[in-house]
């Protein structure tokens, strides 16, 4: 079976935990060189944040990529202050998962829910969404079930709309809810610094 094969990836790695202002926060450094930065709520266990960075073509540290909670914002100089920042009018698309489900929130799209289609695309692994009125088109993947190589299911996919707000909802398989219950216990037996402790703590 391959669902273990992430979580084996997961134990290889070496992991470093922080608790500050609440939350977990645990680094990983795989084999290869990637990073990967969580951040959970200590309460509920609740993944907020998950942000990747792999060494670029010279061998110097990449930026972090984004892959759950609020997108970073471009770090502008102080002569560059309007130059590149976006409209804030345009959509802004995020991960925002909860314990259950994976979920994407699409901000400022003004339209009607009728507006709006949400697909499955088996063969390319991804979601699509579309607008009748041509306005908004995003194809997007979900990582989790690419790691754990588990089908995209289009009875788990709904979304609904409020407040200019796409939220899209993709229940996670029993595969996953488990592998992640498992690594939560995992990770509760890291010995973690805590802010002010000075340097992290390693596994």
């Amino acid at each position: 079976m391959a669902v273990p094969s992430w979580l084996e990836r997961l134990r290889a790695a070496r992991k470093t935990a922080l608790v500050q202002d609440g939350k977990r926060k645990i680094h990983y450094l795989f084999e290869d060189g990637k990073e990967m930065a969580e951040e959970y709520d200590i309460k509920t266990g609740q993944l907020i944040s998950r942000k990747w960075r792999e060494k670029n073509t010279l061998g110097g540290t990449g930026k972090w990529q984004v892959e759950v909670g609020e997108p970073t914002l471009p770090l502008l100089g102080p002569l560059e202050p309007e130059l590149i920042t976006e409209s804030s009018s345009n959509p802004i698309f995020m991960r925002k998962d909860t314990l259950s489900s994976f979920q994407w929130r699409i901000r400022n799209l003004p339209y009607p829910k009728e507006v709006y289609s949400v697909s499955v695309e088996e063969e390319q692994r991804c979601c699509v969404i579309r607008t009748t009125n041509k306005k908004y088109y995003k194809k997007f993947s979900i990582p989790d079930l690419d790691r754990y190589h588990l089908p995209l299911d289009a009875a788990a996919l709904s979304f609904t709309h409020a407040n200019n707000t796409l939220i899209i909802t993709y229940q996670k398989p029993k595969e996953i809810l488990a592998a992640e219950e498992q690594l939560q216990k995992e990770l509760k037996k890291i010995k973690a610094a805590h802010s002010g402790d000075g340097d992290c703590k390693t596994q």
